[in-house]
């Protein structure tokens, strides 16, 4: 029995500088070795009406969790995992500081399930590992790594398994869709450690990181969404944002990377796709009521 020989690819040059230099240049390669392409980004579409009905469950696991632990509760008492002092108090999880923490959360994870074709959503998931080292906070807050990799681990893991636990999904789309939320995930995953790891400090030693804006905002705009903006969007009122900067949704060199890549998806909708065996299946259980 002969294994057939994968094709060759030619080798890509990948400028190490750039990695460290250029977010555009580091998605670019993750992308790339990943092979996040458009299959993803379909699944994500398709998929995410599934991906946040699970958010209000994923948040409330993921915080169970984290006060579980004396090291990892410490971060909402002290602010820093690194404090050894003595704890003032002990959150659970109807504290102000975990309510708090729990709506960011949901606004977070309604952001994985925004487009990925648009440079902004990348720059978001960087700047939320910047945020985590104590960069552009007046009150610094920093969580070691060793948490932060706990912690999307239990989120992949949660997903993974309700995503493949559905009773009406095809096998096939089960797997597409956990397959790109596993490479969403581990890109963020990156952007963590980029701003945790010593690798190509030669490079960005004295970098000039620019304004740092408060967070859930980027360029200017808010990009999260909180519980009480969707109440004032069903309202008709406004959120208050400012408006985008002449720059937002670009990069530095110009237009996002990734513009044009989900071609046909944007008028996705799962509602909309009759010959899926899930879509029958609700229509079969609606009769049957």
């Amino acid at each position: 029995m002969t294994i057939p020989t994968q094709q060759k690819r030619p080798m890509q040059h990948i400028d190490r500088k750039s990695l460290y230099t250029s977010l555009e240049s580091r998605i670019r390669y993750l992308h790339s070795f990943l092979d996040f392409g458009q299959n993803d980004i379909e699944a994500l579409t398709s998929g995410a009406k599934y991906i946040q009905a699970l958010i209000p469950a994923v948040v409330n696991i993921v915080y169970k969790k984290l006060l579980q632990y004396d090291i990892t509760a410490r971060a909402f008492q002290t602010r820093s995992t690194a404090f050894e002092g003595p704890m003032d108090e002990i959150p659970d999880e109807e504290s102000p500081q975990i309510l708090h923490r729990k709506q960011f959360l949901r606004a977070y994870l309604k952001k994985l399930c925004s487009d990925p074709t648009r440079m902004e959503f990348w720059e978001y998931l960087d700047k939320v590992g910047m945020m985590h080292t104590g960069i552009g906070r007046t009150h610094p807050l920093h969580i070691e790594y060793i948490h932060i990799g706990a912690g999307l681990a239990v989120i992949q893991d949660i997903l993974t398994e309700a995503i493949l636990s559905h009773p009406r999904l095809h096998m096939q789309r089960k797997i597409a869709i956990v397959k790109a939320l596993g490479k969403v995930i581990w890109i963020q995953n990156d952007l963590f450690t980029k701003w945790y790891v010593h690798d190509g400090e030669e490079f960005t030693d004295g970098m000039d990181f620019g304004e740092i804006e408060k967070e859930g905002w980027l360029h200017g705009k808010k990009v999260l969404e909180s519980d009480s903006d969707s109440e004032d969007k069903k309202a008709g009122t406004t959120d208050g944002a400012s408006p985008p900067s002449p720059g937002h949704g670009k990069t530095a060199g110009g237009v996002c990377p990734f513009t044009g890549m989900v071609a046909g998806v944007e008028k996705l909708k799962v509602e909309d796709e009759k010959k899926d065996d899930d879509t029958k299946s609700d229509v079969t259980e609606k009769g049957a009521a």
